[in-house]
């Protein structure tokens, strides 16, 4: 069986850090290992529009800053299949027919959506495309015969949606859909990186983003002003390490060269951590070790993005030459689906010559 990948996210803003060390870095890895044989990265405008229907130049403005931070990260339209949802149609007819095989309370049940409609307030006006947006999700992986999709920890009952619905559709209609593997962060710090301030998940909506495209005194602005240890008051004060955000993401991004660089008076963040929570070690100094991880993390990116913006009809290009390829794989898709449902009526010349010597016999 082939190896593929099929992942993406919503153009509702610019990508963040959180989407760098949760995703883009790995697929970056992934892409360039060799090991896969087809990698397919979505741009969710489709999926965008089931929370911003009355707003669709927010989603379609943000197109092309998501483009441009994945050309920025490393995604190379050479290895990489980049395409927009929207324009591979196939995937919502995939949608419709996934529908019967889901039921109301089972997605009421799903974690994910219950989180997502609290943090929108949608309790009791919730869009019917927004309440359905796994089973979209389900159509995506599945329209690629994903066998790998590499998510965050909050994704993982999405993905066992999709497994519940090819489970289902194969079990009714035959084995046509690809049951797909979570391919989760190796850095446990990664799984779900904390907002600026203290929150627990980093939110455009929140404004408590660092953007891969910040520039170099943004960044440092951010990190500066980064929620700590309320308790760590004084410099000799000990000093909590555990959900600070200032070491989550010292975990996310340093390694031991990076004090070589930055912070010689010690080996390794062990070291760091431990100076810390003894006490003696004042915020400001571990921000500034932070902002300079960090900034040279994001410089390449930066100057990567500053050449791809030089040229925005090329990305265009690419996105629409991927789009085409997406579909044309979708479509073959699809086309089993509907051989499988028995709803290929034209294609099928058994059919059309059973009910022709039926009728001819009457």
């Amino acid at each position: 069986m082939s190896k593929i990948i099929l992942t993406g996210d919503r153009p509702t803003g610019r990508l963040h850090v959180g989407h760098y060390v949760g995703s883009l870095r790995r697929r970056v890895e992934l892409q360039n290992s060799g090991e896969f044989d087809d990698i397919f990265i979505m741009i969710a405008d489709a999926q965008a529009l089931t929370d911003n229907a009355d707003n669709p130049e927010k989603v379609r403005q943000n197109i092309i800053e998501v483009a441009l931070d994945y050309l920025s990260c490393g995604l190379d339209p050479a290895k990489s299949t980049l395409f927009i949802q929207s324009q591979v149609p196939q995937l919502t007819e995939l949608s419709f027919y996934y529908m019967n095989l889901v039921t109301v309370s089972r997605l009421q049940r799903n974690p994910t959506v219950k989180t997502e409609i609290q943090m929108r307030n949608f309790e009791t006006s919730i869009p019917v495309g927004f309440f359905t947006y796994p089973i979209s999700q389900a159509a995506d992986i599945t329209a690629f015969k994903a066998t790998v999709v590499p998510v965050g920890e909050d994704q993982l009952p999405m993905i066992e949606q999709t497994k519940e619905i090819v489970r289902k559709f194969n079990s009714v209609y035959g084995e046509v859909l690809v049951e797909p593997e979570v391919l989760l962060p190796s850095n446990k710090a990664c799984l779900r990186l904390p907002g600026t301030d203290g929150k627990a998940k980093m939110s455009k909506s929140l404004n408590n983003c660092i953007y891969l495209s910040d520039s170099n005194e943004e960044v440092r602005k951010k990190i500066m002003s980064m929620f700590t240890d309320p308790n760590h008051l004084r410099v000799d004060d000990p000093g909590q390490v555990e959900g600070n955000p200032v070491f989550i993401y010292l975990d996310a991004f340093c390694r031991d060269e990076h004090f070589e660089r930055y912070l010689p008076d010690y080996p390794n963040l062990d070291a760091l951590k431990a100076h810390y929570t003894r006490g003696g070690l004042g915020d400001v100094k571990v921000k500034k070790f932070l902002n300079n991880v960090l900034q040279e993390e994001l410089e390449p990116i930066r100057q990567r993005r500053k050449e791809w913006e030089k040229n925005i009809p090329e990305v265009y290009r690419i996105l629409e030459e991927g789009s085409k390829r997406a579909e044309a794989v979708a479509a073959q898709t699809l086309a089993e689906v509907k051989r499988a449902m028995k709803i290929n009526y034209f294609e099928d010349q058994e059919l059309i010559a059973e009910q022709a010597k039926r009728f001819g016999e009457q």
